[in-house]
């Protein structure tokens, strides 16, 4: 215990001439607590992302709607397009689920509270009570992660050494600024403690770090080899009227993109799927496939471009042209190639 209260005590004493400046976050040895509803948006924003694309989301978000009360009445379609390019689009309906709960009964200020709320699991969990109520909570993320399996040198695989990584952060969380040793640890492992080559010299933790006494903080921690992502294909078309206006439609509630804004085409499946265009027209194909990466499997869409004249079928389908940003990654990719190309032949 007491090797544990010095690293801690020398962490924070990093962190307190180091602390990264971040949008939602407090400066440490500030009286007043972070904001709840900062905490838990970045939370939520963070998974799966880094903080440099997020900043910007989050401050459009909090600029547009201030508290979890402003967000919990927005339109289901205008959080979506916020929210668009972000990725993982699941998070941002449970974020509103989540935000809608939360206007009603306010941030539950223990772990238990926090992990009923939609799309809260025990990581966000633990960091909102940590960070927002200073609640002694073990706050485990990748960096942390990291940190940990140098620290004490541990050579298991993730992710079974996940359990073990947790019980060493538990024995270093200290019972007072919990929220500041937990993001003392993110920033150590953002900025020091990084992947693949991790800068020992500046760290404030390396006279207690075994991997760096025994030369293998570089290796951890050790991975389990990725099997290969499958393939998968679709058919996406995109349509300009002469008015300037573009067929879109909303996808499904559920699934991937769900309830975004998007080419109409088909599912996406391993074999090649066949899919009739929305209406007759002249239809040419993109002499490139549009690619994207998942987490789980690459997408390869074939694009097809036509300019119809103004009066056509599923005439209310046309919507007029969105900003790109306003769609999910892929759908931008498409539609920007789309326009491209009836700039250049669709019979303008």
């Amino acid at each position: 215990m007491r090797k544990a209260a010095e690293i801690s005590r020398k962490l924070l004493q990093w962190y307190d001439a180091n602390a990264r400046e971040l949008p939602w976050r407090v400066p440490p040895n500030e009286a007043r607590r972070a904001n709840p509803y900062h905490v838990w948006l970045s939370e939520i924003m963070l998974q799966q992302t880094t903080v440099t694309a997020v900043k910007p989301y989050f401050e459009a978000f909090t600029t547009r709607w201030p508290d979890v009360a402003a967000l919990a009445a927005a339109k289901d379609e205008d959080v979506l397009a916020a929210w668009a390019g972000l990725g993982y689009y699941a998070r941002a309906r449970n974020l509103l689920k989540c935000a809608r709960v939360v206007a009603e009964s306010g941030f539950p200020e223990n772990e238990a509270g926090l992990l009923a709320l939609p799309g809260v699991g025990p990581y966000t969990a633990a960091a909102i009570a940590a960070i927002a109520y200073g609640a002694s909570a073990v706050v485990v993320d990748g960096n942390i992660e990291r940190v940990m399996a140098r620290l004490f040198n541990e050579h298991e695989a993730l992710p079974a050494v996940k359990p073990s990584l947790k019980v060493h952060a538990a024995r270093l969380t200290p019972p007072k600024r919990a929220g500041d040793h937990a993001q003392a640890l993110m920033d150590l492992g953002a900025t020091i403690c990084i992947p693949k080559t991790p800068r020992c010299a500046g760290c404030p933790l390396q006279g207690h770090c075994a991997a760096y006494e025994a030369g293998s903080a570089a290796e951890l921690p050790k991975r389990l080899p990725k099997n290969p992502k499958p393939t998968r294909r679709g058919i996406a078309y995109f349509a300009l009227r002469t008015d300037g206006h573009v067929l879109l439609e909303t996808r499904p509630p559920k699934g991937l993109l769900g309830g975004m804004l998007g080419l109409v085409g088909s599912e996406w499946a391993e074999a090649s799927p066949a899919f009739d265009p929305p209406f007759a027209a002249n239809w040419q194909p993109h002499a490139e496939d549009i690619t994207h990466a998942f987490t789980h499997f690459n997408l390869i869409l074939t694009l097809y471009v036509a300019q119809p004249k103004a009066a056509n079928p599923r005439a209310g389908s046309f919507q007029t042209a969105p900003a790109p940003e306003d769609l999910p990654s892929i759908m931008r990719k498409a539609y920007e190639a789309g326009f491209l190309i009836c700039n250049i032949d669709c019979g303008r």
